[in-house]
């Protein structure tokens, strides 16, 4: 094809995602020899069945990345929270993971994740603007 003929095209379809996304997999699968990536995803529902709190995640290369994880504002401060991370680091131990991984922000969960036993290892200063994100790691006991 010739150079000018090409284009970057902002307006993507969730299939060309999912093509971007697979491609890479087979990529990394070809460099690492491995390819056990699972998906682990929780949700907290109340008693009407409403979801309250959910985590998204996956498991592979022996961690856990903890990708997204939300409590309902009006439940916060009960432990679920706590249930939640407590059921994907047991859940990416019998995977067998030997630690987990996340992104988090000033204005979110920093000290919930301290106190669970995650370290900073990387941050990023003023992203968003007056605010920091931390990326946090926790290795698991033996």
């Amino acid at each position: 094809p010739k150079e000018n003929a090409m284009s970057i095209d902002k307006k993507v379809s969730q299939e060309e995602v999912a093509q971007i996304r697979a491609e890479l997999d087979v990529f990394n699968a070809q460099q690492t020899g491995r390819d056990d990536f699972q998906p682990l995803r929780l949700v907290l529902r109340d008693a009407e069945g409403e979801v309250i709190a959910g985590l998204v995640g996956q498991t592979g290369w022996d961690w856990l990345y903890v990708e997204v994880m939300w409590v309902h504002e009006s439940r916060r401060r009960e432990g679920l929270g706590t249930r939640l991370i407590d059921a994907a680091e047991e859940t990416a131990r019998q995977r067998g993971c030997s630690g987990a991984c996340l992104s988090t922000f000033s204005f979110q969960a920093l000290p919930f994740y301290r106190r669970r036993g995650y370290l900073v290892f990387g941050q990023i200063d003023d992203y968003p603007p007056g605010e920091t994100m931390f990326f946090m790691q926790k290795r698991f006991a033996e």
